[in-house]
């Protein structure tokens, strides 16, 4: 069957990853430690949540890199001895609303590239690990809004990834087959999903925090950028 939907990841797929939320989960750190009475801890909350000091980068797989708001969270709760995980939730989100989103970064012409994908007739959607209220707010201060038939986030009610249920309601919105469905991503979370959908094809993107040997075996094709995905699209 043609493709005739792309599902793309948020972050280090159509967002620059590493500019987009370091300074965010810097800011956040610092803020959940001295809350805690630990400001010492900072440091320590983004290494367990996968941030390399070393190379300045998140690792692929870690919290940080690919995880839930609460997946982050619960871990930084236990580092700090917090019993309000919910409400850690809360303060999270309220930090990347005020500091992620107005500031994110797109990894090139995002929004030309959504125009011509959308000129083909092809119905376009993200799915995000992030909240939906957050990749809308996102991607309406983008202004690339308007290219896309479908948002959904890990409180959606479609399950979090590598699940397929985010696909799905993706299909379901748009009145797709899923082997009509394209799935761009940079992790192996995003890659997975694709597969367990059974999505027709599956493409990783080297603008994240993997590289291609980690991304190479779950996909059909590897990219270093979405700004080349035209080209894989039949």
């Amino acid at each position: 069957m043609s493709i005739e939907g792309v599902l793309f990841d948020k972050d280090g797929t159509l967002l620059d990853f590493h500019a987009t939320w370091m300074p965010a989960y810097r800011s956040a750190a610092s803020i959940v430690a001295r809350a805690a009475g630990q400001p010492q801890l900072a440091d320590r909350l983004l290494t367990v949540g996968g941030f390399d000091h070393s190379s300045g980068r998140c690792m692929p797989g870690q919290p940080l890199a690919s995880g839930t708001n609460l997946d982050l969270a619960r871990l930084w709760a236990a580092e700090c001895g917090i019993d309000d995980v919910a409400g850690l939730v809360e303060q999270l989100e309220s930090i990347w609303a005020r500091e992620a989103a107005p500031n994110a970064v797109l990894v090139g012409d995002v929004a030309g590239l959504l125009a011509r994908l959308a000129d083909r007739g092809l119905r376009l959607g993200v799915a995000t690990m992030d909240s939906e209220a957050l990749a809308h707010d996102t991607f309406a201060r983008l202004s690339i809004d308007a290219f896309l038939d479908f948002v959904c986030g890990y409180d959606s009610g479609h399950g979090t990834k590598p699940g397929p249920g985010m696909v799905r309601a993706f299909c379901d919105h748009c009145a797709l087959a899923p082997a009509q469905v394209m799935v761009v991503g940079d992790t192996l979370h995003d890659l997975r999903m694709g597969r367990n959908a059974g999505a027709g094809r599956v493409v990783g993107v080297l603008s994240g925090t993997a590289d291609r040997a980690t991304l190479e075996p779950h996909c059909d094709i590897v990219i270093d950028s979405v700004m080349t995905l035209e080209s894989v699209i039949l």
